[in-house]
């Protein structure tokens, strides 16, 4: 059976920048990839998702993205350019196939899929954190009988239309939905903190010029007066339109659900049919157990690679494994480094 220099689990934006600076390179690779068309876990987010950059804001390594219609790419757009850049660099993918766990044998790493046994010398773990949704624990989460969602299941709102519902979480995708969903349904917004918006001159492009000037062990604010977060919510179109409609208003977190609905702080009772947490995600490391390396969900690294298993790296989880490495934009820099140290460590001569 062939052994591969490198397996890269992932075929979303974090395994496509890694292989395209492995393109560069004599050594051997396979992206194992559990979608059955490009597009990682774009694939799986709602409907009418826009990205929070202008197109060459939102480009991986190598090739910008084409001109979109709009100033900011829809999740159609995105995908059709991942799939594009994938076939522009001909990337080996074995598609539809997902990991069933990673161990090592004989100092290399068994992977096992629904489609058989790889083999490599070394390993890149890329698959990001779609599969592996936070929802916050409440008291009595059990007893609500309403309908509950996380963002990475919701589509639009059609079936949404006159209910009461409920939207948790203070990010973009927050907003977003919230912005959609406000426009057929009775809604209310609560976030941990006072939701935080940027100015309607300052998008993605400007977050991502922050992350690099951080990156480059810089600290050089985008201004004086706005100190910007990839955290903070971008005045996307649909965003401005709510803030015209009055529904950007968010609440403090309830105490607790009982069967119809939320107890807030106060003791007052509220109903609600839906739940649509928007609360985030962590790291989807399961198919890594038996390598006995995760701690509170995450491998501890340096940059991407791990420090107890050295021939294994982590790319695209999020700041722990490079500032901005989750995004589009910032993505590439972890890939490329990681790529460098592969080579390193497999070709040492070079």
């Amino acid at each position: 059976m062939k052994t591969y220099d490198i397996i890269i689990i992932g075929g979303g934006q974090a395994g496509l920048s890694v292989a395209y600076f492995l393109k560069r390179s004599s050594l051997s690779y396979l992206i194992l990839d559990n979608q059955k068309e490009p597009g990682g876990s774009w694939l799986k987010t709602w409907d009418s998702l826009k990205l929070f950059s202008p197109a060459t804001y939102s480009s991986l390594s190598g090739w910008a993205m084409p001109k979109t219609k709009g100033e900011y790419p829809t999740k159609n757009e995105f995908i059709d350019y991942l799939s594009a850049y994938e076939k522009r660099y001909n990337f080996n993918v074995e598609r539809d196939t997902e990991v069933i766990k990673v161990e090592k044998e004989n100092n290399l790493f068994k992977t096992t899929t629904n489609k058989g046994i790889f083999y490599s010398k070394t390993l890149v773990s890329a698959t990001g954190t779609a599969k592996n949704p936070f929802i916050p624990t409440y008291p009595k989460i059990d007893e609500f009988s309403g309908q509950q969602i996380h963002s990475v299941n919701y589509k639009n709102a059609n079936d949404l239309t006159d209910k009461k519902v409920l939207i948790v979480g203070a990010g973009n995708s927050g907003a977003q939905i919230l912005a959609e969903v406000s426009k057929v349904a009775d809604t209310k917004w609560v976030t941990l903190n006072e939701p935080e918006f940027l100015p309607d001159d300052i998008d993605g492009r400007y977050l991502f010029n922050e992350a690099t000037q951080k990156f480059l062990g810089k600290t050089k604010n985008t201004s004086k007066d706005t100190k910007v977060s990839l955290s903070n919510i971008v005045m996307i179109e649909s965003v401005k339109d709510a803030r015209n409609r009055d529904v950007l208003h968010a609440v403090r977190p309830f105490k607790e659900f009982y069967k119809n609905g939320v107890v807030w702080e106060n003791g007052e009772k509220e109903e609600f049919d839906t739940v649509i947490w928007c609360t985030g995600f962590q790291a989807n490391l399961k198919h890594l157990k038996l390598l006995n390396l995760i701690e509170n969900n995450k491998i501890k690294t340096e940059h991407t690679r791990s420090t107890k298993e050295p021939k294994l790296w982590l790319v695209g989880y999020g700041n722990w494994t490079g500032f901005a490495s989750a995004t589009i934009y910032g993505v590439g820099k972890t890939a490329r480094q990681t790529v460098k140290e592969i080579t390193k460590e497999l070709l040492p001569n070079n």
